[in-house]
């Protein structure tokens, strides 16, 4: 039997880089992957992909900085498939959506705002919208996305840096409200993963700068967190909760 056999996992951001990886994995293990992204068309997409390779997906737009998209994205799901399984709030901004850089006294504060409403505000969202069919079934699995650099800081990005950090604290609290309805959740941080498709040079040598530094000297690709996600969504992982696991191939150790 396939890891997740007939699982219906959402994972915000599923359009672009890493979503997307997390998306061909659920599908490639026998689950339903929902893709759901602010770009609507790269959610359609990456859902027809999966299809046309014999894959069971579903393409959905998701703001996850509004509440009523959230909602609405919690119950377009539960339409097509009768129940949800799994949720990897893996939206945010940085790479597809980028995110304005500056020392911590540069930061506007508009920049700042955003990224907490989509980075932060955003995983309590999506997390209200679809845990409640969890809680019906008493099980399921949320994977909240953080960053190695919540880790080892992040020079001209407090703002990101800030977000990251606040997962791990998100996870702790939620697996712990959880907990009684047999709900897991846990934090899964990648290192810096070269998530787009056509690199610049530029991107490419501090990619491979990056490298340099990990005990695995090599560069991250998306295909290195999907195991982790699979993981952690499946049921191997039953009485895992309220952890988090870095995925950086040593760059960080904790």
């Amino acid at each position: 039997m396939a890891l997740l056999d007939g699982k219906v996992v959402i994972v915000t951001g599923g359009g672009h880089g890493i979503g997307k990886a997390y998306c061909r994995g659920i599908a490639r293990e026998g689950g339903v992957a929902v893709a759901a992204d602010i770009d609507e068309k790269a959610a359609h997409n990456a859902a027809k992909a999966i299809q046309d390779s014999g894959g069971k997906a579903l393409g959905i737009h998701v703001d996850v900085a509004g509440s009523a998209s959230c909602q609405s994205m919690a119950e377009k799901t539960l339409q097509a498939f009768g129940k949800i399984d799994g949720l990897v709030n893996n939206a945010a901004i940085f790479m597809s959506v980028p995110a304005e850089k500056g020392s911590w006294q540069e930061i506007t504060e508009e920049a700042w705002d955003r990224i907490m409403a989509v980075n932060v505000k955003g995983l309590w969202l999506c997390s209200r919208a679809v845990v409640p069919a969890m809680q019906e079934r008493k099980q399921g699995s949320v994977v909240n996305i953080s960053s190695n650099m919540a880790f080892n800081g992040g020079l001209t990005m407090m703002h990101y840096v800030v977000s990251k950090a606040a997962v791990v604290g998100f996870s702790r609290v939620l697996a712990r409200e959880l907990g009684a309805d047999n709900i897991r959740v846990n934090t899964l941080a990648p290192g810096a993963t070269m998530s787009e498709e056509q690199p610049s040079e530029n991107a490419l040598k501090n990619y491979e700068r990056t490298a340099s530094t990990r005990i695995l000297k090599r560069i991250e690709h998306p295909d290195d967190l999907v195991g982790t996600a699979l993981y952690l969504l499946s049921d191997l992982s039953t009485f895992v909760t309220g952890q988090t696991i870095l995925v950086n191939g040593g760059a960080v150790l904790h």
